[in-house]
C-alpha cells in the first residue's frame, strides 16, 4: 500500500493497544468518546447527498456508511461493556462490519438518524464509564476472534481511537475536496 493510501486509510495512524492505563488516560479516552457525536455534527454539517455518497478513500466507505458504521460499532461496544460489567468474562459475538455496512438500512435511512442515535448512545455510555470503579475497568470479556480476554479499559482506548479515526476520515475528505 502506498504511503498516500495508508494515510487515507489511517489518518491518525493504526491503533496501538496501550500497555496499561491510569486515571488520566481513562479521562482522555472518555472525553474522545463523549465528543464523537459533536465532532460528527461539525464534520457533516452542510454536506449534500452527493458528498455523503463520496468514499473517504478509493475503495473505502462513503461518508454515509462511515457514520452508520459508527452507530453499529459503538452500539456493539456499549453492549459489550454492559455484558462485561454484569457477567463473569462473557464471550462476545463478533460481527462482520463490512457486511453490515452494505445492508439496505445504510442506504435508505437518513444519516441524521445514526447521528441522533450516537448522541443518545454516547450520553449513556459516558455516564456508565464515569460511574465505573478501577475494579470495573479491569473486568473483561472474551473475544473469540482475537482468542483473548479484553479488559474494559482497553476497549475504552480502542473506541477513543475509533472515534477520532473515523471522524478524521470525513474531515480529511472534506479538506481534500475543498468542501
Amino acid at each position: 500500500m502506498t504511503d498516500d493510501l495508508q494515510l487515507l486509510k489511517y489518518p491518525i495512524g493504526k491503533y496501538e493497544k496501550p500497555a496499561s492505563h491510569d486515571a488520566g488516560l481513562l479521562q482522555e479516552w472518555m472525553a474522545a468518546i463523549d465528543a464523537l457525536p459533536s465532532w460528527l455534527d461539525v464534520v457533516i454539517e452542510n454536506l449534500d447527498e452527493a458528498q455523503l455518497q463520496t468514499p473517504y478513500r478509493p475503495g473505502g466507505w462513503t461518508v454515509n456508511q462511515v457514520v452508520h458504521h459508527l452507530a453499529d460499532s459503538h452500539m456493539n461496544a456499549y453492549v459489550r461493556f454492559k455484558l462485561a460489567l454484569t457477567e463473569d468474562n462473557p464471550q462476545v459475538k463478533p460481527y462482520m462490519e463490512a457486511a453490515w455496512a452494505e445492508l439496505p438500512d445504510n442506504f435508505s435511512v437518513p444519516l441524521n438518524v445514526s447521528v441522533t442515535l450516537l448522541h443518545a448512545l454516547h450520553r449513556r455510555w459516558g455516564a456508565l464509564m464515569r460511574s465505573m470503579s478501577e475494579a470495573d475497568w479491569q473486568r473483561t470479556y472474551y473475544h473469540p476472534e482475537y482468542k483473548r480476554n479484553v479488559p474494559l479499559w482497553e476497549v475504552a482506548a480502542l473506541y477513543a481511537w475509533h472515534s477520532r479515526h473515523h471522524m478524521e476520515h470525513i474531515r480529511t475528505l472534506k479538506e481534500r475536496m475543498n468542501w
